[in-house]
């Protein structure tokens, strides 16, 4: 008889937790990925799902940042969060939900467990429980993590999502999901 070893379990990942090289110019916490985050998860024996970079499928790797780690003359939030909302990157943007929510219906179909979506608390696009506009963080989500919720709700699902920043809080933040 074959033996299947998956866990059947699942999370959604932020694309910049294992990617830095995707986030604006001047942005990046750490030269690569953030290893106590998958190491937290992959010891949970639970699969990583890598959420798509919306800034990055959708407005490119140049946003108009300031090159070499500079401020920018124009806060860099506010103007990723209103190119997000005009065309083209709207559509793009509902085409990566769309894409989100087909995976999550694959896994759910096929009797996989998805434990909950994490995504970058501050960020115009993935912020869970903070965002930011204005060069500020305020309360509320980015423009990704919003659609993908309310895709969410209009099918019927119940996926927890938590926002964290890099640090120990994150762990056990994450850990609630696991």
């Amino acid at each position: 008889m074959f033996t299947d070893g998956r866990s059947r379990r699942v999370v959604f990942l932020a694309h910049c937790l294992l990617n830095q090289n995707a986030i604006s110019d001047g942005t990046a916490e750490v030269p690569a990925a953030h290893r106590e985050i998958l190491r937290t998860v992959l010891d949970a024996r639970v699969g990583v799902v890598q959420l798509p970079c919306p800034e990055l499928c959708c407005l490119g790797l140049d946003r108009g940042d300031p090159k070499g780690g500079e401020r920018p003359v124009v806060a860099e939030n506010t103007r990723i969060r209103r190119q997000m909302q005009q065309q083209p990157a709207a559509g793009r943007l509902q085409a990566l939900v769309e894409q989100v929510l087909w995976q999550i219906s694959e896994y759910e179909a096929h009797g996989f467990t998805v434990c909950g979506i994490v995504g970058m608390n501050r960020s115009p696009c993935c912020g869970v429980d903070t965002t930011s506009d204005r060069d500020q963080e305020i309360a509320g989500q980015g423009v990704f993590i919003s659609a993908i919720q309310s895709a969410l709700q209009a099918a019927g699902y119940s996926i927890p999502m938590v926002g964290i920043k890099a640090g120990p809080e994150a762990l056990e933040r994450i850990r609630t999901l696991l």
